[in-house]
């Protein structure tokens, strides 16, 4: 018989602990622990709970849990001493099956890591799908991962415990993530289309109008049709829009969601794509139980975002707000085709009447929501599946050039020296240190933080044996709202013309964008605050420091963001960029739960 939440809570210590026996390897004092907090809510909110056990433990514990794992196809599996889950697990991902060359493989690894790290490798090898990693995928992430920093290494180790905990928490209660599991495997099938270059080498690269761009969103439409949408189909610039009306659609409002659907170059398979996917499976659940909203809902792939082929970020989205830029259509990509001649190629009209046509009322909205993969390691580092956005980050941007008197090396003292090289190295230790006094610290993390980067910096016909005449370089200065932005420019660029000064150098910052912090709407903030407590777990609010479509929306209607968790320290923009089935069931709970609140106020 499998255990229910409420037999977990009614049940004695004793009980409870042995419904739960096996969660963790060889440590049972980490369920025993979490029980002491009963009730709980819900299983989300007791993997939470078991998480914060093992985050609050001293070190010897924690380590001496790690040290409580086996090695993949080691000596305990060889021996079969595996406990019965390890064993499943390791049998699930074919280690039993290894050839002589990938035991011998798996033993050196192991033992390097071992001895880098003071405890074995520890990876959830039934995958982010919950069905398996390949021998393949798990040596390779082996080999990967033997490069991380040992602080690094350590956390991302209880992370991975954890995953293996909430594996085998479901087996237990038999509760399978199932439209977490359709929306992993939409992701998986959308990934197939690829552009030229990047295919044929296993990489997601999918950009403006190329043959794997129209492919996408071909599979996009029929996959709507699929759910149940009302009305499929492709606007003036390619976004892919699907309606499912409202119960009385005469006079009804509509909620506005979405994201994007082309990539980075060598990106992920959840940027963008997650915030299509996930309203997707609300509206094929409502279409297969024959319920309808008291609003319609309108769910857009935006066409293009990232700005990869032509340099018009936000094309998709900004559309719909009235700000695409004729000039755009004259662009040429790297292979000499206009935007105008790739979009009548790809049969959509390149007219600038029938794109100014797409800009959307907002009496006509309720707002816009979106889900979105976080794109960094916040939520990671607090064991928490979901996040609220409280604002996309507002941003400036220069290009900067420090100049001072190039000379010998070897001949010029030190104090005699105008290097402009050291003026930025200098600077660049400045931006760490500044953007690192925002924010305020939740749980022991800083939230709410500014960023600056400086991405790009070099010296133009530099040489070995010559003192740096020249340095040019970018900023990035990033903060969850303008004041705070704009404080931040205005030190680093107080802080760029001291340094100068007294280095006796010369500078230029030319500002080359800048982006208004898109702060989330109270109201819709707030009901995204609700939605995931609804799913017994606590709420996180955390502002974006990437920017969204969402942002372009800000400027019409209403708007707030969800973030789901990232694996791998939350790495997006990379093929490494993953989420698990288990915190996308979560994230479309969350999304349906939205919907019912809103269904509540709007009756």
């Amino acid at each position: 018989m499998n255990p229910t939440l409420h037999q977990i809570n009614a049940a004695t210590p004793d009980e409870a602990a042995q419904s739960l026996d096996g969660l963790y390897e060889h440590s049972p004092w980490i369920v025993r622990a979490a029980l002491a907090q009963r009730p709980l809510r819900s299983l989300a909110h007791l993997k939470i709970v078991l998480a914060q056990v093992v985050s609050e433990a001293e070190p010897p514990a924690q380590l001496a849990l790690l040290r409580a794992h086996p090695e993949l196809a080691g000596k305990a599996a060889l021996a079969k001493q595996l406990t019965q889950e390890s064993t499943t697990e390791q049998d699930r991902a074919g280690l039993q099956h290894c050839s002589p060359e990938e035991l011998t493989k798996l033993g050196t690894l192991n033992r390097a890591y071992a001895d880098k790290f003071g405890h074995p490798f520890i990876l959830a090898v039934r995958g982010p799908r919950g069905t398996g990693l390949s021998r393949r995928a798990i040596i390779e992430t082996l080999e990967r991962r033997l490069g991380n920093p040992a602080a690094f290494e350590l956390a991302e180790c209880l992370r991975q415990v954890h995953r293996i905990a909430e594996l085998r928490l479901a087996d237990k209660f038999a509760s399978a993530p199932t439209l977490g599991n359709f929306v992993w495997d939409w992701h998986d099938d959308f990934a197939r289309h690829s552009d030229p270059g990047f295919a044929e080498l296993g990489l997601l690269t999918v950009t403006y109008l190329t043959d794997a761009h129209r492919a996408c969103a071909a599979q996009l439409m029929q996959t709507m049709r699929d759910c149940g949408f009302d009305e499929v189909g492709q606007d003036a610039v390619g976004n892919v829009v699907g309606r499912y009306f409202a119960k009385a659609p005469a006079g009804a409002k509509t909620l506005l969601t979405g994201s994007h659907f082309d990539t980075v170059r060598n990106g992920g398979r959840y940027d963008g794509r997650l915030g299509i996917s996930v309203p997707m499976a609300c509206v094929r659940e409502l279409a297969s139980n024959a319920r309808r909203l008291p609003f319609n809902l309108e769910v857009i792939g935006f066409a293009e975002e990232e700005g990869q082929r032509y340099k018009a970020t936000f094309l998709g989205s900004g559309a719909l707000v009235g700000s695409f830029d004729r000039a755009w259509l004259e662009q040429t990509d790297s292979a000499g085709i206009s935007m105008r001649e790739a979009m009548l190629h790809a049969g959509l009209p390149a007219n600038l009447d029938a794109i100014q046509a797409l800009r959307r009322d907002p009496a006509q909205y309720l707002g816009f929501v979106e889900v979105h993969i976080e794109q960094g390691p916040v939520l990671n580092a607090l064991n928490l599946p979901l996040g609220v956005v409280t604002s996309i980050n507002g941003s400036l941007r220069f290009q900067c050039e420090v100049r001072g008197v190039a000379c010998h090396a070897g001949t010029t003292p030190m104090d005699q020296r105008h290097d402009a090289a050291t003026a930025v190295a200098e600077l660049a230790l400045y931006v760490e240190a500044r953007a690192a006094q925002d924010g305020e610290m939740v749980a022991g993390k800083r939230i709410n933080a500014s960023v600056g980067t400086i991405g790009m910096l070099q010296v133009p016909n530099g040489s070995i044996n010559v003192v740096p005449g020249c340095c040019q370089f970018t900023l990035d200065l990033r903060a969850p709202t303008d004041p705070q932005r704009d404080a931040l420019v205005r030190d680093v660029l107080a802080q760029l013309a001291a340094i100068c000064q007294r280095r006796g150098v010369q500078y230029r910052a030319e500002e080359t964008l800048r982006a208004a912090a898109a702060p989330s709407d109270p109201a819709w903030q707030q009901r995204w605050e609700r939605a995931v407590q609804g799913l017994g777990l606590p709420v996180v609010c955390m502002p974006s420091g990437a920017g969204h479509d969402a942002m372009k929306l800000h400027e019409l209607m209403p708007q707030a963001m969800l973030f789901v968790r990232g694996e791998n320290s939350g790495i997006s923009h990379n093929p490494h960029e993953s989420t698990t089935s288990d915190d996308i069931e979560l994230a479309v709970r969350a999304f349906q739960n939205l919907l019912a609140d809103l269904a509540q106020e709007t009756h």
